[in-house]
């Protein structure tokens, strides 16, 4: 299911945010407010490519925040298991103390509004959307569940999807921040090309 171009759908659930804190009526909608937004989900908590992905995104927290982009991880675990998991060393398996906010979604209900559940297993495939400040999904992606995502190329989603709304040029194929964009035109693709 495409939900790019959409309204991110809402929700309210438990969340462990990031001081450690469970919260019980943690609104989705409300908590990113004017911000963009990466929504990621993982299979479960205890497994073993999801960790490295929940660190990878505290590692880059600095650049999202730069970015003025809000994490938020969803798994169908619960709110204690995600505790559990962070106060277990990475070193050990664990994903030790995050910077960012991790929900829980022991009914699925949001990763069937987000159409990423496994067809099978009823667990989430690893599946990421970038939204706008306005709520509206810019972008996304769906793994199977032996394949790790690329973290960094969010980051590279992110410059894009703001340079476009600064500029309103277009953002071509390989592009990372300071290359050339385009007029979203016949004319500015030629002109792309002639650099």
């Amino acid at each position: 299911m495409t939900l790019v171009s959409q309204h991110a759908p809402n929700f309210v659930t438990q969340a462990l945010i990031k001081d450690g804190t469970i919260v019980n009526d943690f609104n989705f909608k409300k908590s990113t407010k004017n911000k963009l937004v990466v929504l990621f989900f993982w299979p479960m908590d205890f497994t073993f490519v999801c960790p490295t992905e929940i660190v990878a995104f505290n590692e880059l927290y600095i650049e999202f925040k730069k970015r003025n982009t809000k994490i938020i991880g969803v798994s169908r675990d619960s709110v204690f298991v995600h505790q559990a998991w962070q106060n277990i060393d990475i070193k050990q398996g664990g994903i030790g103390r995050l910077k960012y906010t991790l929900v829980s979604d022991i009914k699925g209900e949001i990763q069937d509004a987000y159409g990423v559940a496994h067809p099978e297993l009823g667990i989430a495939l690893r599946a990421s959307f970038l939204i706008d400040k306005y709520g509206i999904i810019k972008h996304q992606t769906v793994n199977d569940l032996p394949l790790g995502r690329n973290i960094k190329d969010m980051l590279r989603i992110i410059d894009a999807v703001t340079y476009h709304e600064q500029y309103g040029e277009v953002c071509p194929a390989n592009w990372i921040k300071g290359e050339k964009t385009m007029h979203p035109s016949k004319s500015g693709l030629i002109k792309y090309y002639q650099k």
